[in-house]
């Protein structure tokens, strides 16, 4: 109270013959109003202007109070939620049908680190090519229904134990080569995020993500691209024409 009469926004009685102020009415009423706007999130300098402006000038006062507690609450429940996204993991920076995706694939015979890197894929692909992003799940869903194309995919994770100069680089790259060819809508998971790309850095990143330079890895992804693109397969990347 003693704020609120230093700013003037209640008046301040007189007090009685005991030494104590008595509050009328009118006082209560016009206590009521300063705490109501100032919980609401008026500022104590607006509040006493705002009381005694004419009734128009209230109403449209309050409208404007009220719009930005509306602005205030959106924001807040986006925060809310995205919280709760963080708290669930993957959902924070993925779709449900990713994040199916990726704790399916354990049952599949993935290692956590498999999916570990296909997550990161996920992420850079959905950060890089948005609008492509839902055909791209759509192609790998499929494709993870082909017992083929599965005990393929595992077996390039284990290429990165093995030396660049390794016989079974180059086997593995003719094996999948040869499996893409032969399965035009799985060829799609190579093909489907460079043709929306404009430029062929952003699916050289998502394609290659993971990979170190001079590694089988490396070694593997460009001797298959190579054979890709020998059979006329459109692969962006600096050798293609």
């Amino acid at each position: 109270m003693r704020h609120y009469h230093k700013l003037g926004l209640v008046d301040e009685p007189a007090r009685d013959g005991s030494g104590y102020r008595r509050y009328g009415s009118d006082d209560l009423s016009r206590l009521v109003q300063v705490r109501t706007l100032a919980a609401a999130g008026v500022p104590l300098a607006e509040i006493g202007p705002l009381l005694d402006s004419d009734a128009a000038s209230f109403a449209t006062s309050l409208a404007d109070v009220e719009r930005h507690l509306t602005e205030r609450i959106d924001e807040l429940t986006a925060r809310r939620d995205m919280l709760r996204r963080l708290a669930s993991g993957d959902r924070a920076l993925l779709p449900d049908r990713a994040v199916v995706l990726l704790e399916g694939m354990p049952s599949l015979g993935f290692t956590p680190d498999d999916v570990t890197i296909a997550r990161e894929s996920f992420v850079l692909a959905k950060a890089l090519v948005p609008e492509g992003f839902d055909d791209y799940l759509t192609d790998i869903e499929h494709a993870l229904r082909d017992p083929r194309f599965v005990a393929l995919t595992k077996r390039t994770t284990e290429v990165a134990g093995w030396a660049p100069d390794d016989p079974r680089v180059a086997e593995l790259a003719a094996d999948l080569a040869a499996h893409y060819l032969a399965n035009p809508a799985q060829l799609k998971i190579v093909t489907g995020l460079q043709a929306r790309t404009e430029a062929a850095t952003k699916y050289r990143l998502i394609a290659h993500h993971g990979e170190q330079r001079e590694s089988a890895a490396a070694r593997l992804a460009a001797l298959v691209e190579t054979k890709l693109r020998s059979a006329g397969v459109h692969i962006s990347g600096p050798d293609a024409h």
